[in-house]
């Protein structure tokens, strides 16, 4: 795929971008580099290659899921200004 000067113009337009024709000129060379890095990419056959997250075989490092801190949801609340049914209330900030 290789975009025209016109295309990069109606692109710009559509973008509300104000372009010369040196620059329509000089992004039209850009995109057509870039379609064209593309192109090749796709032409790569891959099949048979699995996927990756990653391009390095990069590990997370987790500990086990277990909870470490006690509840101490009510010694928060006892302190809290106001509260309703477990809930915070906070003044209202928005009319």
């Amino acid at each position: 795929m290789s975009l025209t000067q016109d295309d990069v113009k109606r692109i710009a337009r559509l973008a509300r971008i104000e372009t010369s024709d040196a620059e329509a000129l000089a992004t039209q060379a850009q995109l057509n580099s870039i379609f064209g890095l593309i192109a090749t990419m796709q032409a790569v056959d891959t099949r048979g290659i699995a996927p990756m997250a990653h391009a390095q075989e990069v590990y997370q490092r987790l500990r086990e899921d277990a909870v470490t801190e006690t509840d101490r949801h009510a010694a928060f609340q006892a302190v809290a200004p106001a509260v309703e049914n477990g809930l915070y209330l906070v003044p209202k900030v928005i009319e």
